[in-house]
């Protein structure tokens, strides 16, 4: 396992591995926001740049503590990178963020570890901005889906309450969406949708 991990650390093994499911995995924050009205992005967890596109319009901030997936992201996009803790990362009052994305990140961290990230990143978005956080669902059968959860790179799937109670501490729930990603009819993940406003 250890192995198959230092490859996935790769950034086009990473992207590989990523582009079957890509458009999928994104297809809940495309049903509940336009994207084209989005002015300042924070992408938690950036890694080569996966979602970068999506934001061509948007002043972009993708932030990653892998150094290599922040060199590739650099020479491939003419966006802002930068290889950073995301607890520590911050920025002035005045330059918040309306759209701030975690896509896949928190199962890698533990409860104590999200709710720091949550809470600061609470403090970085504008006041009508959202937080939008896609992550990995731990089944609570027997099932392909609950293997390939256990053998992520992420120490960390959690059931769906737990994500819902981790969110709820920092932010208002506006979508919390449970959703699927399949091969054929297969579900392989199990996945979360969490939309939310800061909590006052």
């Amino acid at each position: 396992m250890k192995l198959a991990h230092s490859v996935l650390e790769q950034n086009i093994v990473y992207r590989l591995w990523q582009a079957p499911f890509a458009s999928d995995k994104f297809a809940p924050v495309h049903a509940h926001n336009d994207l084209s009205r989005v002015r300042r992005v924070l992408d938690v967890g950036c890694g080569p740049g996966t979602n970068t596109h999506l934001f061509a319009h948007s002043r972009y901030l993708g932030i990653d503590l892998n150094p290599r997936y922040i060199a590739y992201a650099r020479k491939k996009f003419a966006r802002d990178f930068v290889v950073a803790n995301v607890t520590t990362y911050d920025v002035p009052r005045d330059r918040g963020f309306d759209f701030i994305l975690v896509n896949s990140f928190l199962h890698h961290v533990d409860a104590p570890a999200v709710r720091r990230i949550l809470a600061h990143l609470r403090t970085l978005l504008t006041p009508d901005g959202h937080i939008h956080v896609l992550d990995l669902v731990l089944p609570q059968r027997r099932s392909i889906a609950r293997l390939l959860a256990r053998l992520d790179r992420g120490d960390y799937p959690r059931p769906l309450e737990e994500w819902r109670n981790l969110f709820s501490e920092s932010f208002d729930l506006v979508v919390f969406e449970p959703y699927a990603l399949k091969a054929m009819t297969a579900t392989l993940w199990n996945m979360v949708y969490c939309k939310g406003r800061a909590k006052p």
